[in-house]
């Protein structure tokens, strides 16, 4: 799925789609490249707050049990230019979960601050 984010917000190479590329990769290293010094994480039940290292450790297991067979971007709401939400579909052999992406902008840097993979 193709789109375009607002150039006024985000530049290309920090975008939406590089993190729609990596969570379709089921990249957690490329992933945690865009979270914020803490991110609040939810990957099918175990929540909290977890520093960048350690939520990409969630991620990189999370991924491994759930081997990518796609992701689709399938809402986005980008009203405030400094927080953009996102939900997509994670598609696995398991099943599909449901991906709430968080983002903000701070001094041109695009953060997630909010990540959850909840089954469908």
């Amino acid at each position: 799925m193709l789109f375009q984010s607002p150039t006024k917000e985000i530049d290309s190479l920090n975008s939406i789609d590089t993190v729609i590329s990596a969570i379709d990769s089921g990249s957690s290293n490329e992933l945690a490249r865009f979270f914020d010094s803490s991110i609040s994480l939810n990957v099918n039940g175990l929540q909290g707050d977890y520093s960048k290292n350690q939520a990409e450790l969630v991620l990189k297991d999370f991924f491994k049990k759930n081997p990518s067979r796609g992701f689709s971007l399938v809402f986005k709401s980008e009203s405030n230019p400094n927080y953009s939400s996102y939900i997509g579909d994670y598609q696995t052999a398991q099943g599909i979960f449901k991906v709430f992406i968080k983002v903000s902008l701070q001094a041109s840097d695009f953060k997630i601050y909010s990540l959850e993979f909840v089954k469908g």
